[in-house]
């Protein structure tokens, strides 16, 4: 058997992220991703035997991305606050530069197909995004209520400033960044 191409990885991929982001996950059909990524149907059945395949690697494969890009230079040794600035920052711009996939995420997660396992693997990839929270509440300085929300909140106010930057509400500035991850901080801060 001849080896898979990663040009037609890439192509699947981005096919089926632009397509959710189009016309949503759960009407999605084999034969609309592969005429999408320019292959036959057939083609693709050889790369992904099935749907559920599918999305489960492609979210497996884009939530690493959004996890490494989120700790992506947040060094132990900045203070606290600069350090979740970094990695609001971080997202942002992820959510700004790859919005299909992130949009295919949000999708997934919200949909049937979201495993026990799926949950599972997304924890221990968001582990050290965690732990920052976590320590941000031994030193008193993050509010004291459940990690979760404290992430929810975070990760809702990068959505918000992304969609308001898209939309062009607001310019995609230095100086919009810093004032909607204030709004942030001042949500989180205790």
């Amino acid at each position: 058997m001849k080896p898979k191409d990663d040009e037609k990885q890439r192509a699947i991929a981005q096919a089926t992220f632009d397509l959710v982001a189009r016309t949503g996950l759960s009407g999605l059909t084999m034969a609309e991703i592969a005429r999408a990524a320019g292959i036959a149907t057939s083609t693709l059945y050889v790369y992904h035997p099935s749907k559920d395949e599918l999305i489960s690697q492609l979210y497996q494969d884009a939530k690493t991305v959004t996890a490494t890009r989120l700790m992506e230079g947040v060094l132990p040794d900045m203070p606290y606050r600069a350090r979740v600035r970094r990695s609001w920052c971080n997202l942002l711009r992820h959510r700004l530069d790859q919005y299909a996939e992130v949009v295919f995420q949000e999708q997934y997660y919200n949909s049937p197909w979201f495993t026990d396992g799926n949950r599972e693997f997304s924890t221990r990839l968001m582990a050290g995004f965690f732990a920052l929270m976590a320590e941000g509440q031994r030193q008193e300085i993050l509010k004291a209520v459940p990690v979760p929300l404290l992430t929810a909140s975070f990760v809702g106010s990068v959505r918000e400033a992304a969609n308001l930057i898209r939309s062009k509400t607001l310019p995609d500035d230095d100086a919009v960044h810093q004032m909607a991850f204030g709004l942030c901080w001042d949500a989180l801060k205790a």
